[in-house]
């Protein structure tokens, strides 16, 4: 093959970015509340993407999201490209495609390029933040709580091997409130004043909650207290700003709510606090973000693909991504709130929620018995949905609804979980 840079310029042509043509916003000049409700449009922007079986409403789409087929096109397209050319792109080309997909990522955020670097996705990243952190000394405490996800808070709890401090884990309320979140943060700070690094959630994997970050943030840092925000969930759902938010270390995922290619995320530093961010094991000495993450030989085709996710993401607007998952999701949990049987984990108050909620048959906490919960709603109803343990009142079944969902599938949530609830409903004594 001739490999010259003419060539290599038509490759390059060959595999432009497949989503341009949403370049115009599909919400364009809709309200956005009415636009959650119009299941005509929405249809439409289903139609992007492959349809799941027919015979399953997928309610579960919290792990990853599915890329719409113009994304999956550029990404094949560019796995074709990587592996065609091989060295002569990746040593060669590539780095200024990635400068601009650096750019463009940030510009997503609105941060600097150089307070970004990509990671493999969520995790990766928080565990960068988590193990790098540097300003702790022997005596210091760190706090999390037990709607933070697993692995950070595994993560947190090993900083007394790794940094010799204590570590203080607190129960969020349940039922949640704006202020009894914020107060239950500020009783823990308060009480400890050895407390220097804490872990936040913007929009917990195992209820759906989203406590109010801005104001918790303000008040960790009125006691010098630095916050490491989990935004995993929270990117391509809520509409924020990390610099409103005051937030000067975050994690964040690509490859969920914004339908990148699997194995994409990011970790944000504020310039001015990337030393206190120690560089990776690998790297050396640095002041660069880079130099804080080190992942070998990347998947180079996934990576190039995250404009085309933005597109996408950006053509259907994500206010209307927003306010129709709160839509979505009003449509099954506002319905079952009033319901005796039924304990809904995240609040009414769409400053508290998105898309993700999960709930409780009443009496029901063990994690086997909201196994067979999920288990009864497929079997019977073919209704998938994920169990999640770890709250401290007990364990739940989570709906995580894509916004391609449409509400008819809610509703037979609705249908399928009076159905099943007398199954589980607590034995009478």
């Amino acid at each position: 093959m001739d490999l010259t840079r003419r060539s290599l310029l038509a490759s390059a042509i060959a595999v432009a970015p497949a989503a341009r043509a949403l370049a115009t916003p599909l919400s364009a000049g809709f309200d956005p509340a009415q636009l959650a409700r119009d299941e005509a449009h929405w249809a439409k922007v289903a139609a992007l993407y492959d349809s799941p079986p027919p015979n399953v409403i997928q309610l579960e789409s919290g792990h990853f999201g599915a890329m719409p087929r113009s994304v999956r096109t550029a990404y094949e397209a560019r796995i074709d490209r990587v592996n065609r050319e091989t060295t002569l792109y990746t040593r060669g080309a590539f780095e200024a495609d990635a400068v601009a997909v650096r750019a463009r990522a940030a510009a997503l955020l609105g941060v600097d390029p150089d307070e970004i670097a990509f990671t493999r996705g969520g995790s990766e990243s928080m565990a960068t933040l988590i193990g790098g952190y540097n300003r702790l000394k022997p005596g210091d405490a760190v706090l999390y709580a037990d709607l933070d996800y697993d692995a950070m808070q595994t993560g947190m709890a090993s900083l007394a091997r790794l940094r010799g401090v204590r570590v203080v884990k607190i129960d969020l309320p349940e039922p949640a409130t704006r202020q009894n979140v914020i107060d239950a943060y500020e009783r823990a700070i308060a009480a400890d004043p050895a407390i220097r690094l804490m872990l936040l959630t913007q929009l917990s994997h195992r209820t759906g909650l989203v406590p109010p970050v801005k104001e918790i943030a303000a008040l960790a840092r009125a006691r010098s207290v630095d916050v490491l925000l989990d935004v995993g969930h929270a990117l391509g759902q809520l509409d924020f700003s990390l610099r409103d938010l005051g937030i000067h270390f975050a994690g964040l995922n690509l490859h969920k709510w914004i339908a990148a290619p699997l194995g994409v995320g990011l970790i944000y530093v504020a310039k001015d606090r990337i030393p206190d961010i120690d560089p990776y094991i690998l790297e050396g000495p640095s002041d660069r973000i880079d130099a804080r993450i080190h992942t070998g030989t990347v998947n180079f085709a996934a990576l190039l693909s995250v404009p085309d996710a933005i597109d996408v993401h950006q053509a259907i607007g994500l206010p209307a991504k927003a306010r129709r998952l709160r839509y979505l999701r009003d449509r099954w949990a506002e319905v079952l709130r009033d319901d005796a049987r039924f304990d809904i984990l995240t609040p009414a108050d769409p400053a508290l929620s998105a898309g993700i909620t999960s709930f409780r048959i009443r009496g029901r906490t063990s994690p086997a018995d909201n196994v067979a919960i999920c288990k009864a709603l497929f079997d019977r109803h073919r209704i998938f949905t994920i169990e999640r343990t770890g709250v401290a009142k007990g364990a739940c079944v989570r709906v995580a609804p894509s916004f391609v969902n449409d509400a008819g599938q809610l509703d037979a949530l609705v249908v399928a979980l009076k159905d099943i609830a007398g199954s589980f409903a607590p034995a009478r004594t």
